[in-house]
């Protein structure tokens, strides 16, 4: 947890977080989630709670029919098999085709030479967003050879750098997480401080984040709001909500019951009370192609 305050400049994305997840709550969003065999139950369950309508569609021959009718699309390589692999690369294609916005949560990658070569392949097909954590979006960027597995050896300050880079190189909101997450468009950029570190003690605490990220970039799609600034508010929210948990909780068991109930119960005004973001402004910084 971070000092960080919300200053004026911050206010109209807290404004927009707020409308976002009455927009969710209203017109539950149809997410697609391609996602690893460890964490499949407790990222439905954490659409659920938000408000969304998971649906965990991975065989190849529907995944792209399925990535058209969604409302957004997660593709998480937590545990990429072959059958995952395929069927990733056909939603990319479906969601693409039809417009659909979808998250790329590259896990993992850098040293891992199979899934490695996997997100390649896929953020060339230019992701809505990317979440990861600090050492998967240097790895994806290729300025370095990833961390320990799902845990990050850098800091998001480290990976602003190539945040950039990819936001830039691929259109994509970059989305890098860590005690104080960063999230930038190439253009401009955002710095969320609310979250707990309960979080990272909870299988899928990461993971099931893309899957709210595709939420809100679905129930924003259309509309005035943008991908940074839906991506935002995901983590805006997701945040609050383990702040909130962890405010009741003794330790992982019970912050993962408690987180759950918290997504359920978090409130817009709940947002514009607790909210910690900065708005790091415009960029004019030249990156690397």
């Amino acid at each position: 947890m971070s000092d960080l305050l919300c200053p004026p400049s911050a206010l109209p994305v807290v404004a927009d977080a707020m409308r976002l997840l009455e927009l969710v709550r209203e017109a539950p969003p149809l997410t697609h989630c391609i996602t690893n065999a460890v964490v499949t139950g407790f990222t439905a369950n954490v659409l659920l709670a938000v408000g969304a309508a998971p649906a965990m569609v991975d065989i190849v021959g529907e995944s792209e029919l399925f990535a058209g009718i969604a409302t957004g699309v997660l593709i998480n390589l937590g545990t990429p098999t072959p059958e995952q692999r395929a069927a990733g690369l056909e939603a990319a294609a479906g969601a693409t085709a039809a417009g659909t916005p979808w998250v790329l949560d590259p896990v993992a990658i850098g040293a891992l030479p199979v899934r490695t070569a996997h997100a390649q392949s896929l953020v060339e097909q230019r992701p809505t967003a990317i979440r990861g954590n600090a050492s998967e979006i240097l790895a994806l960027a290729g300025l370095s050879a990833g961390g320990r597995g799902v845990d990050a050896t850098d800091s998001p300050d480290a990976a602003a750098e190539a945040a950039l880079l990819l936001a830039t190189r691929y259109g994509s909101v970059v989305a890098v997480s860590g005690p104080v997450d960063l999230i930038t468009d190439g253009e401009r950029t955002y710095r969320v401080a609310n979250g707990d570190e309960l979080l990272t003690r909870v299988t899928g605490g990461g993971c099931a984040l893309g899957a709210v990220m595709a939420a809100f970039l679905g129930a924003a799609h259309g509309s005035r709001i943008s991908p940074l600034t839906a991506v935002t508010a995901a983590t805006l929210f997701y945040t609050v909500a383990a702040e909130r948990a962890a405010a009741r909780s003794t330790g992982p068991g019970s912050f993962a019951v408690a987180f759950l109930d918290e997504l359920a119960a978090t409130t817009p005004a709940d947002l514009s009370g607790a909210a910690r973001v900065a708005d790091a402004g415009a960029h004019v910084t030249e990156v690397a192609s």
